[in-house]
Order: C-alpha cells, then sequence, then structure tokens
C-alpha cells in the first residue's frame, strides 16, 4: 500500500521506527506505513541501546629520563714558562662559567596521541670547580720565586763572565799568555831527609858551590831521581822557628811561574834550614854581563828585560798576599839555555799583608840597587823592587856595573837618562859590545821604563805591569813614561842630591 506523498523509503523507515517512542508524527510526515500506536504492543520491541561509553585511553607513561652524558674533562694547558728577565706577575687564570640548569618546568596537560612527545634535556654544569682567589694567590707567588731563582742564576752567570773577560784582559795587560804563565807542579813538595841532600851535594862539597848570596850557600846536587837541583842552606842567621819556616814555605810552594825558580821541597834538620830548588843551568845575567860569559846581544837583552818584569809584575800583583823580593839584581836573574829569564831568591822576600801597609824592617839589599826610601827609613812597599829592576834596566842598556871602584855610576843616571831622551842620542848610554846594533824604538822603551823606575819619589814610580806593557811595545805607555820624564829637571836635581848623601851613608855603615 502506498502512501500519498509516495512510495516508502524502507530506510528512512527502520531509522524511524527505531525513534518511534519520539513519537509517530514524524513518521506520517515522511509518508512512512509504520503501524499505529496501538499495534506496538504487538511487537515486542526493545528500547533503543544507549550509545556505548568513550573510549578511555589510558595516559601515555613518562618518557624515560634521557641519558646525559658529561664532556671529558680536558687537562688545562701547562702555564707558559716565566721569561729569564724580571717580569709583571702573571694574572690569575679566567674564571670557568657553565650555563645553569633550566627550572623544572610543569608538564602541560596534553591530549593522548599515538606520538611520544619529545623532551628537549640540557646537560648538567660542568663538574669543575671554578679557582679560588687562595689558589690563584699561590700559583702568583711560586711564579714569582721561580722568576727571581732564575734572575739570580742569569745574573750570577752574567758576573762570572764578566770577570773572566775582566782576569783574561788584565793577564794580557801582563803580557802572560796561555795559563797565564802560571806551571802546575806534577806533584806535590817533598820534605827531604838532610842525609839525602848530603849525599846529592857529596857532602856539600866546595867543587858543588855555585853561589853565595845573603841569606845563605847554593850547591848543586843530583836526587835521587836522577834530577839535578839546586840546594840552598840559609845561614845560621837565619833563626826562623820550625812552624814559621814551615808557613812561610808554604806560601813560596804555591808560585809557580816560567819566569820564577821553582821551589821543588825543603828540609829541616835541628837548626838547619835547607830549601830545594830547581837548577837553571846557564848561570846568572851578572855572569853574562860582567863576568867571562859570552857577549849578550840585543834581542837578547830585551827578552831578559821583558821576562824578569813578568816574573816581578806576578809576585807583586798576582799573588796574595803579595810579594816584594828586596833584593832584585842582576846575580839574582838566573838564565836557561834559550836565556829566559828567571827571578832567583823570591822565596826569601817579606810579606805584605796589604797593598796600602808597608813593612819596617833592616835594609836587606845590595848597594848601588836600594831605593832610597828603603835605604834611608827601612820602609819596603814594592816600588822598591820597582826602582831596584829600573837599576837593573840601566845595566842591560850600559853595559856597567851600578858601583864601579867605589864610583857609584848611575848616581847621574837621571839627568843623563832626561838628555838622552831628548836628544835621542843613544850612543852615549849604549853599551859598546852592542856596536851600536839595536832597535832604536826598543832602546827608547828600555830607557823610558828605567827613568820612570828611578824616581825619586816611590809614588810616583810606575807598577810592574805598566813596565811590562812598555817593554812589549805600547806606544802609548812608552809616551807617557817619557813625557813624565822630561817635565822633571828639578827632581834629577833632588835626585842626584839626595842619592849621594844616602849612598854615601850606606857605605860608611857597610866599611
Amino acid at each position: 500500500m502506498e502512501s500519498k506523498l509516495g512510495p516508502r523509503n524502507p530506510i528512512l523507515c527502520a531509522q524511524y521506527r527505531q525513534l518511534f517512542h519520539q513519537g509517530t508524527n514524524l513518521c506520517l510526515a515522511v509518508g512512512c506505513d509504520c503501524p499505529p500506536p496501538s499495534l506496538l504492543s504487538h511487537f515486542s520491541l526493545s528500547p533503543p541501546p544507549l550509545p556505548p561509553p568513550p573510549l578511555l585511553l589510558p595516559p601515555p607513561p613518562p618518557p624515560p629520563p634521557p641519558l646525559v652524558i658529561s664532556p671529558p674533562m680536558l687537562p688545562l694547558p701547562p702555564p707558559p714558562p716565566p721569561p729569564l728577565a724580571l717580569s709583571l706577575p702573571m694574572p690569575p687564570p679566567p674564571r670557568l662559567f657553565s650555563p645553569a640548569p633550566p627550572p623544572p618546568q610543569t608538564p602541560l596537560p596534553m591530549k593522548p596521541s599515538s606520538k611520544p612527545t619529545q623532551v628537549l634535556h640540557f646537560p648538567p654544569p660542568s663538574s669543575t670547580p671554578a679557582p679560588s682567589f687562595s689558589s690563584s694567590g699561590v700559583i702568583v707567588g711560586m711564579a714569582a720565586i721561580v722568576t727571581f731563582a732564575i734572575l739570580i742564576v742569569v745574573l750570577s752567570a752574567f758576573g762570572i763572565s764578566y770577570w773572566k773577560n775582566r782576569k783574561r784582559k788584565h793577564d794580557k795587560d801582563l803580557g802572560f799568555k796561555g795559563n797565564n804563565g802560571i806551571i802546575e807542579m806534577s806533584s806535590k813538595n817533598r820534605i827531604f831527609r838532610y842525609e839525602e841532600l848530603e849525599v846529592a851535594t857529596d857532602g856539600f862539597s866546595k867543587a858543588n858551590l855555585v853561589g853565595e848570596g845573603g841569606f845563605g850557600y847554593v850547591h848543586k846536587g843530583v836526587l835521587s831521581n836522577g834530577k839535578e837541583a839546586a840546594i840552598k842552606q840559609l845561614k845560621d842567621g837565619s833563626r826562623q822557628g820550625e812552624r814559621e819556616f814551615q808557613a812561610e814555605v808554604d806560601i813560596i810552594t804555591r808560585l809557580h811561574h816560567r819566569n820564577l825558580v821553582s821551589l821543588l821541597g825543603y828540609c829541616i834538620a835541628g837548626h838547619r834550614r835547607l830549601l830545594v830548588y830547581e837548577f837553571v843551568p846557564n848561570n846568572t845575567l851578572e855572569f853574562h854581563l860582567h863576568g867571562q860569559g859570552p857577549s849578550v846581544d840585543w834581542p837578547t837583552r830585551m827578552r831578559i828585560a821583558l821576562g824578569a818584569a813578568k816574573g816581578l809584575a806576578y809576585l807583586h800583583e798576582e799573588c796574595y798576599p803579595k810579594i816584594i823580593h828586596r833584593d832584585i839584581k842582576a846575580a839574582n836573574i838566573l838564565l836557561d839555555f834559550n836565556f829566559q829569564a828567571k827571578v832567583a831568591d823570591f822565596g826569601l822576600a817579606k810579606l805584605c799583608q796589604d797593598m796600602n801597609t808597608h813593612v819596617s824592617t833592616r835594609v836587606m839589599g845590595t848597594l848601588g840597587y836600594v831605593a832610597p826610601e828603603y835605604a834611608s827609613s827601612g820602609n819596603l812597599t814594592e816600588k822598591a823592587d820597582v826602582f831596584s829592576f829600573g837599576v837593573m834596566l840601566l845595566e842591560l842598556i850600559t853595559g856597567r856595573r851600578p858601583i864601579i871602584d867605589s864610583h857609584h855610576t848611575f848616581v847621574e843616571a837621571m839627568p843623563l837618562l832626561t838628555k838622552v831622551l831628548k836628544e835621542n842620542n843613544f850612543k852615549v848610554v849604549a853599551d859598546r859590545k852592542l856596536q851600536n846594533q839595536y832597535e832604536a824604538t826598543e832602546m827608547v822603551s828600555m830607557l823610558a821604563s828605567a827613568a820612570a823606575s828611578i824616581r825619586y819619589e816611590a809614588k810616583l814610580r810606575p807598577k810592574m805591569s805598566q813596565i811590562v806593557r812598555a817593554l812589549e811595545g805600547d806606544a802609548s805607555q812608552v809616551a807617557e813614561f817619557t813625557s813624565n820624564v822630561l817635565c822633571l829637571d828639578s827632581e834629577a836635581v833632588t835626585h842626584r842630591q839626595e842619592m849621594i848623601k844616602i849612598i854615601s851613608d850606606m857605605s860608611g855603615s857597610t866599611s
């Protein structure tokens, strides 16, 4: 049965039948042939089912805490080495800062989602503590101490280098070469037995007597090892005690120079005191100038003068306490076969403890060589040796002794030397044995050195190192000596008068 509105719609009818309880008017309005309400009782229709409850999904589990990997701790680089020179203290290392951890965030309610939410996590701050003020101060203090220590080492090295350079320059000024002219001993000095020396000299026979000086007798001997030696037996007038003698010999044995006679050992036997020296085979300068020796040419005389000057310069300026010879003369200058000079008898000189002090003692020099202040008052300084050396230079130049038949040949030396240096007339003073065979510049240097050495006032005489430079040909040193001497006409007169008086007094006391 069709409705007036048209054919039934079965789909809509089925839907509206379910909603019949809401009223049948709606079904009639759309032309449905649903049974009337009176027919509902004939059907056992259940009420429409309730809609299913909404599906509640459980909230997603909280994500696991992220694995935090701290970055590896890198070793701090070592501090740079402090500079060698003095520098300002190093600033403390900068503080290290790390970002603070973010505050915990309260998660917002989120709708269920099939994809888990990605949460960003920041690593915790580094565990390296920032340096404190106290640790920085310790580092700065240690750096300052190390810098100061290095500075001390550098300054010490500089000072040692400076001292060595000064020493080398001073050695050059003295004319020393190599090891400063000092000869190292191969063995320690010996203490000889008297019987051994007696055998070496054949009982101190006259046949072996080679010299006699103011201090004793000198015998030539052959030691048990076959080495020749000069054995000096001191006179009984030398009444030193054993300890005093050993103390003085101990100082003497430390002096070794190529222009000094070396001491080999000593002997103490009761009241006897003996010194054992190296044997110098070519006799003395006095023997070659005034004795039976062959004539000595000019180059040899210059070599002898320079060698003796170096030996004296060593005693005066390189030894402490310095040693004053007291008896410089031609007889105490020994010569080897090469005519190298060796100063002898220095071992019995008095020792001066200070450069500015003097030693008062009885005059022990040789007449004609003694300095005026030493002869008149007994005041001994190294300038007395300088005066005696000047007299010896005049011997080398003229070939004359200081005293001939009680006539003091060098009393007029200063006026004569002044005249010769002014006129450059060397023939007046040159030894006739030279036959005018000499070098003029070397003659001037030796004349100027002799004139400067025999000046009357001791304080105006030069040092031995200055004489060494002049004899080596230092033109400035020779010019200084010459200019000083040429301005001393008044001193030359005083020198002559005083020397005549002093020598006359000495001659009267020794006669």
